[in-house]
């Protein structure tokens, strides 16, 4: 019973875990490198975050907003223009 007990509160809480290992803080370096990248290219950058192993900036440019996936090799994979409505 008690080990029954124990596997039910393993179970319960490893999702919470894994939601909280799912977004981690970056480094400063990391975040200037994205910056440095986007701003190059004349985006705004608004928020910078790492998720599911990919680093996720926001940033706008000519009053539309994008959001940039990179990898870990800060090499864009992904961009899409985020609507108003999200």
């Amino acid at each position: 019973m008690r080990k029954s007990l124990k596997l039910i509160a393993l179970a319960l809480t490893l999702p919470a875990a894994a939601a909280l290992a799912s977004e981690t803080a970056i480094s400063a370096g990391a975040e200037t490198k994205i910056r440095d990248l986007l701003t190059g290219q004349g985006y705004e950058v608004t928020e910078i975050e790492a998720e599911d192993s990919m680093f996720e900036a926001e940033a706008t440019k000519d009053g539309k907003a994008y959001e940039f996936y990179l990898n870990d090799q800060f090499e864009v994979v992904k961009i899409e223009e985020d609507s108003e409505d999200d």
